[in-house]
């Protein structure tokens, strides 16, 4: 299926299936697509480890979720930003996300302007479907908050960005100590994937409730590779930089073939992201490699990549699970010629009637010091 078609099938699935967010006062509002993780109650494995010798098993989930398609873009935490970040008491933003301002950073080209108190944020249409990066685990978490209390527009505070998914309350983005205390609350919307929420979707087989898992993200064993051709020909990754500067990374979904076995994108490559696990003191761990890593790090047996809470880099960022979600996917007709018209007219139809607009997907990457 072509990336048009993809895209199409996806605006189809998001009006029949209701998945739509309250728009946001300054703009329209931030559609996350996601994808549905079923066989709730799946075995755990324990993967083949090159790293270290650790007994865990990962990947064992007893409840269905839905986990984000892509990774949170530049454009849709462009968006966050706009509503909740004209005082920016929290350092949502940080300065090397400005790609113009220095390029040797590598940011995902969000621009502040103005001063404290009117700040407002852009990105080019290039960069928006990109992943962001330079962001915490606190900004991830602030993010989900957001989501979670439905999109509002304001000061930083508990019912925009310090409480909702997590109760964060004015935790520094760099107390990693109080950071890693922060855990997940149980009603809950939206969050960070935990790291069994993240293992299940990148790499189960999607079988039933077995404990079979891939070796890599894409659905398949083996070398991973990260050719950018179309059209793709399966089971590769944004890895080893192959796209260079300006962007090294990838809109979502680019690699069209490389899909997990439950449909999510990017899992591997692109930017590491974040989970909620916290396998040591104040520290966070890492999942799915980055552009500027090796192939061989999109592995389920690469686990030793952790962060603190408060890192920030050009190739790390984060992706969203979606809490209140039916436990199958809806079934989402083949579209060709016709099909493809009466899609769109439905779609239209849809999100007319609910007053759900949708907006691009974003990307985005990595950091150092906030501001």
């Amino acid at each position: 299926m072509s990336r048009a078609r993809q895209r199409i099938a996806a605006l189809a699935a998001l009006a029949m299936g209701g998945l739509c967010i309250a728009p946001s006062a300054k703009g329209q509002p931030v559609a996350i697509e996601t994808v549905a993780v079923g066989n709730p109650g799946n075995a755990g494995e324990q993967p083949r480890l090159l790293c270290c010798n650790d007994p865990s098993s990962y990947g064992a989930v007893d409840y269905p979720f839905r986990i984000g398609t892509y990774e949170v873009t530049a454009g849709q935490y462009t968006a966050f930003l706009n509503a909740v970040a004209a005082t920016d008491s929290h350092g949502l933003y940080h300065t090397s996300m400005d790609y113009d301002a220095d390029p040797s950073r590598e940011g995902c080209n969000i621009e502040r302007h103005g001063a404290s108190g009117g700040y407002t944020y852009s990105v080019a249409a290039d960069w928006a479907d990109r992943p962001v990066n330079f962001v915490s685990w606190a900004d991830a978490a602030r993010f989900a908050n957001w989501l979670h209390n439905g999109q509002p527009t304001g000061a930083q505070d508990l019912t925009t960005t310090e409480d909702g998914a997590y109760l964060l309350d004015g935790i520094s983005q760099f107390d990693d100590d109080a950071l890693e205390d922060v855990l997940r609350e149980p009603d809950a919307t939206w969050g960070i994937a935990s790291e069994d929420e993240w293992y299940k979707a990148a790499y189960h087989k999607n079988d039933g409730v077995t404990g079979s898992y891939w070796r890599n993200p894409t659905g398949a064993d083996g070398a991973v590779g990260n050719q950018l051709v179309d059209p793709d020909p399966g089971h590769n990754a944004t890895c080893s930089n192959p796209l260079g500067a300006p962007y090294h990374r990838t809109e979502g979904g680019a690699h069209e073939n490389s899909a997990s076995p439950y449909g999510s994108f990017d899992q591997g490559g692109n930017v590491m992201e974040f989970t909620e696990a916290v396998p040591t003191s104040d520290i966070r761990r890492i999942r799915g490699g980055s552009w500027a890593q090796g192939c061989s790090q999109v592995s389920s047996s690469e686990i030793d990549d952790v962060m603190h809470s408060s890192d920030q880099f050009n190739d790390l960022g984060f992706r969203v699970v979606s809490l209140d979600a039916p436990s199958e996917p809806a079934p989402v007709p083949s579209l060709s010629g016709r099909g493809v018209l009466l899609a769109l007219i439905g779609v239209a139809f849809a999100f007319a009637a609910t007053g759900c607009f949708g907006r691009a997907r974003s990307t985005v990457q990595r950091g150092s010091d906030g501001a």
